[in-house]
């Protein structure tokens, strides 16, 4: 029998910026959404006043501070609901803030991996999920469903701790831009109830 209902947590990745089509790690560097971002935050937004989301009435409502994640909540419906979050930001890339994956391989080696290597000068692996632990203590001790709207990296990680797994764990959670995602639960257990969705930009 399936164990009484707890807190869910919606996640949103922001929508598409100029370094996020070219690929370029965006930790705290406040780039604004393109239209295409700001029109895939639209139809997030039109998608979630449907059922059987219903403008999700009561939800707790987070945001990152930077802009495109903010930009997109408010696009998408909520920002009038959102309390910003510093929790939530991005993780601090560093001496490799702005580069590619390819750019960061020419002078770390070419089997970098953000997940295992970590940056140099930014945020240490073990204070990123220190930081998403800190989410999913929260959230859990909510008393209603909670709705974040953040980055790729930073939801990944919380997706990661939710279900007990480590940070590295993250590496295989592939997080398009305005996605909608759920961590829930199953028979009891922390669980993933909808990843990487983006029915509504088709």
């Amino acid at each position: 029998m399936e164990a009484p209902t707890r807190t869910r947590v919606l996640l949103v990745r922001h929508g598409e910026t100029a370094w996020s089509v070219r690929g370029r790690h965006t930790g705290r560097t406040d780039v604004p959404l393109l239209d295409r971002g700001r029109r895939m935050a639209e139809l997030l937004g039109e998608r979630l006043s449907r059922a059987p989301w219903d403008d999700l009435d009561g939800v707790q409502v987070r945001t990152s501070p930077l802009v495109r994640a903010s930009e997109t909540c408010e696009i998408a419906g909520f920002g009038a609901r959102a309390t910003p979050w510093d929790a939530l930001m991005e993780w601090d890339y560093g001496a490799y803030e702005g580069l590619t994956t390819e750019e960061i391989r020419e002078r770390a080696g070419e089997d970098w991996v953000i997940w295992r290597d970590g940056v140099p000068g930014g945020e240490s692996r073990d204070a990123m999920a220190e930081r998403a632990d800190r989410v999913v203590e929260w959230a859990r001790s909510a008393d209603r469903d909670v709705l974040l709207f953040a980055h790729g990296h930073l939801l990944r990680t919380l997706a990661a701790r939710w279900l007990g797994e480590d940070l590295d764990f993250g590496a295989r959670l592939r997080l398009a831009p305005a996605s909608l995602s759920v961590l829930g639960w199953a028979y009891g257990e922390p669980a993933v109830e909808r990843w990487n969705d983006t029915g509504h930009l088709d």
